[in-house]
């Protein structure tokens, strides 16, 4: 079957959605007023929201969104301070997806259940689940992610290789990755493999993954850490050497990563749909294809972004769920938060307008985007596991992978990390 019709089939499939009314009365308890202001809590710049707010303020005139950001690096322990403390000074706020778990046994998020029902139709599956804990809803998901291979073709053509394909039947493997990358340094660019978050849980697990590792956690409780796996053993080398070889490169990291790529310092660069415009300015050819696998793997891809919450003691739930809802099960609202960014839609209706779009967002540079998004959400996502001790693994993870780009003993840093996860979660049990 040719690609396109690939994609025809995978859109019919993916993108099914219809969403039905809702009752007034907001889940959680006293609706508060019904004009006045609420605070917005989130990571992004303010310019993100404005489309969003813009026109929720048209729809709803007699409310008000007062938009707050803290940033991204702080934003996890700021919110836990203030949410402990009860404070009403946050009425809806962005909650990272495989967090929703802790945060609701916390008592962090307002009991959405109400609109169970929407929910299941308005968004995919996995994105769906995820935002449960115990058979209730707690959030609602805003956003979605993939990751694609940007590949400079500049730098590739230099060193007389054949650059890959957007054609996920035929995706490259790592290893064909490494070897291509190698060459485009003997030819000349600096590095011969980035990836944007070379740190972080989300970009990495897929390699895990991929050579059937397993999540990193395990048991009935979902409270037992497993890291030690062959899987896990043989990714967290490849990484390393990655760095240790000078494929990829040290002490970069947090927002620096992209202007490697963008500056045609990389030969290939794993990033989001983010990147299908901000390197739309970049000064040489360039193009995507869908994440790389290891060789006798799988095809794993990353899925999941942020959703939106509401603040149980929030004195204004009603005016706080109007918005959420809006933002979110509102195919419009929800399409006007990834205006100014491309970020994925969450919901399927919104995604059936955003998808056809992707390919034109730098020009032929993007070309496939569309096809590859909705294959990876069809076929290879995998979301990130779901426990009440992700904090504080996402949070261990996040050192060992440091420590393992900055030389430490792949197998000697995961079993440390498996000490300190016991040690982390013993409380919690």
């Amino acid at each position: 079957m040719k690609r396109s019709a690939v994609f025809a089939a995978v859109v019919a499939a993916v993108l099914v959605a219809g969403c039905g009314g809702s009752p007034d009365q907001p889940a959680g308890g006293d609706a508060g007023p019904e004009t006045g202001t609420i605070t917005f809590t989130g990571t992004d710049n303010a310019e993100t929201y404005h489309p969003l707010i813009s026109a929720f303020q048209t729809k709803y005139p007699g409310i008000r969104v007062t938009y707050n950001q803290i940033p991204f690096d702080q934003f996890n322990a700021t919110m836990q301070q203030r949410l402990s403390a009860k404070d009403a000074g946050i009425d809806v706020y962005t909650v990272d997806e495989p967090r929703v778990s802790q945060l609701a046994a916390k008592g962090f998020l307002t009991d959405l259940s109400e609109l169970d029902g929407r929910a299941k139709t308005s968004f995919g599956e996995t994105a769906y689940k995820v935002n449960h804990f115990r058979d209730k809803l707690w959030s609602l998901p805003m956003w979605n992610s993939t990751q694609f291979l940007f590949y400079n073709k500049t730098a590739l053509a230099k060193a007389q290789v054949t650059p890959p394909t957007a054609d996920p039947a035929k995706r490259w493997t790592w290893e064909q990755v490494e070897a291509a990358g190698r060459k485009a340094q003997q030819a000349g660019t600096k590095y011969g493999l980035f990836t944007e978050q070379p740190e972080a849980y989300y970009q990495l697990q897929p390699l895990v993954e991929s050579l059937g590792g397993g999540s990193g956690i395990t048991g009935d409780d979902a409270l037992t850490p497993a890291v030690e796996t062959d899987g896990w053993k043989k990714a967290m080398q490849w990484y390393g050497a990655t760095y240790q070889s000078g494929l990829s490169p040290r002490g970069i990291g947090g927002f620096q990563t992209g202007p490697v790529f963008s500056t045609g310092n990389a030969a290939f660069f794993v990033g989001g749909p983010w990147d299908l415009k901000i390197f739309g300015t970049a000064k040489f050819d360039w193009g995507v294809a869908p994440m790389p696998y290891f060789a006798g793997g799988k095809p794993v891809t990353p899925t999941g972004s942020w959703s939106l919450g509401i603040n149980p003691a929030s004195k204004q739930q009603g005016m706080a769920r109007k918005f959420l809802e809006f933002a979110t099960l509102d195919p419009t609202g929800n399409l006007l938060t990834t205006q100014t960014t491309t970020i994925i839609p969450a919901n399927l209706d919104a995604l059936k307008r955003y998808l056809p779009e992707m390919d034109a967002y730098s020009g032929q540079h993007t070309k496939g985007a569309t096809a590859i998004t909705a294959y990876e959400a069809a076929s290879t996502a995998t979301s990130r596991p779901v426990s009440v001790g992700y904090i504080q693994f996402e949070e261990v993870m996040g050192k060992a992978f440091a420590d393992i780009r900055n030389g430490s003993e792949p197998n000697a840093r995961l079993a440390e990390a498996t000490r300190q996860l016991t040690e982390a979660w013993r409380s919690i049990r």
